[in-house]
């Protein structure tokens, strides 16, 4: 994106409030009046659109890393109704065929880095993070026995013959631990923090990112599978997942498969058990047939599972894509231009890597409010 445009930017010196909301007009006429007024002349309004742990970690990011910035979320669903609620959270990298192997290592370690931050301080109940140790399976000897991301988790090794005699059906392990992040309670803590800064919360459907246009200078994409509409992208497209969420307290070691098809997790305050991958499933209601084929091959690895109680099905619509978009946009529409930083596609990957693209899309939201205050030059005559 060039130096040779510049938006006009919001007045005043009004401290920042901070709710969540819901207007209905198609407008952001009244939503301007009523939370810019008075800001620095200077101050960059940018908009998140979406509230999982993309869009909200985005929004911290930016508000860290952008000075003289106001941050809105708007969303029309805000924890605990989102895709990343109903994600187990565990920081187990996912591989994305079109990302280079160094950058999402990247992404990776900034994000554990994160969170094993959180994990040791004062805040890690009310953030939901907290170290887990366990095994991952492999019923063949993979490819690679050591992972790219094998530096980054805790005390990473291969399995001992002892240890996978606990799964006769399997031949190969690695053992580690790494975090574990319940997004019910991550959430709302980010939320806490965007708040904290001076942030707000809007609830609201959004259309066309033009809606935004002029009450925001920049808007940053984090709809998930909302960007097909809102981006025109049909790259990314739904992978279905169910899972299981069982009282177990007995089970304190995470359990994997290699495939990723299952596995078992525990929790605070639940197991949970996994799972499906059902590519191009839009069906979010529970399907009692893969309840019970999750249940089924989860007590096969754990045969104490079958004393499992309290059971509750999930239902989340991962947002894949090849790649993670991370990319500047500058839309432009009857002699109007609105920037947009693109930041979705994160597939089952999500929680893992989430602070580190983060903090990448604020980088590229920095470069775009350095190019809003930048005077155009004058032509010469």
């Amino acid at each position: 994106m060039g130096s040779s445009f510049a938006f006009p930017l919001s007045q005043g010196t009004r401290p920042a409030r901070h709710c969540k909301t819901s207007f209905g007009a198609r407008d952001f006429g009244g939503f301007q009046d009523c939370f810019f007024r008075d800001r620095p002349m200077d101050t960059a309004r940018i908009a998140v659109v979406g509230a999982g742990v993309v869009g909200l970690s985005t929004a911290v990011c930016i508000s860290k890393l952008v000075p003289q910035c106001s941050v809105t979320i708007i969303s029309d669903k805000f924890t605990p109704d989102t895709t990343s609620d109903v994600a187990a959270g565990m920081l187990i990298p996912h591989t994305y065929p079109d990302t280079p192997i160094h950058t999402q290592k990247q992404w990776f370690r900034e994000t554990f880095n994160h969170l094993f931050a959180i994990a040791n301080s004062a805040e890690a109940g009310d953030a939901g993070v907290h170290l887990v140790s366990g095994w991952q399976i492999f019923q063949s000897t993979p490819t690679e026995e050591v992972p790219f991301w094998a530096d980054v988790v805790l005390g990473f090794r291969r399995m001992t013959e002892a240890e996978l005699k606990k799964f006769p059906q399997y031949v190969f392990g690695q053992a580690f631990t790494t975090l574990k992040c319940e997004c019910p309670a991550y959430l709302p803590w980010l939320e806490k923090r965007i708040k904290g800064s001076g942030g707000w919360m809007l609830t609201r459907r959004i259309d066309d990112l033009w809606e935004l246009y002029p009450s925001f200078d920049i808007v940053v994409n984090c709809s998930g599978l909302g960007s097909r509409q809102l981006a025109g992208d049909s790259k990314i497209f739904p992978v279905r997942g169910q899972v299981l969420q069982v009282q177990a307290p007995w089970v304190e070691h995470f359990i994997r498969d290699g495939s990723g098809l299952t596995y078992i997790y525990p929790g605070t305050s639940h197991v949970t058990l996994g799972g499906t991958r059902q590519k191009g499933d839009w069906n979010l209601s529970p399907d009692a047939e893969n309840s019970r084929e999750i249940l089924s091959r989860c007590c096969a690895l754990e045969p104490s599972l079958h004393g499992a109680c309290n059971i509750r099905e999930k239902v989340g619509l991962r947002p894949y894509r090849p790649g993670v978009r991370l990319q500047t946009e500058l839309l432009a529409r009857d002699g109007r231009r609105l920037p947009v930083v693109h930041h979705y596609g994160h597939g089952s990957g999500g929680i893992s890597v989430h602070w580190g693209t983060a903090l990448e899309a604020a980088r590229l939201v920095s470069e775009c409010v350095h190019v809003l205050r930048t005077p155009i030059p004058k032509s010469k005559l």
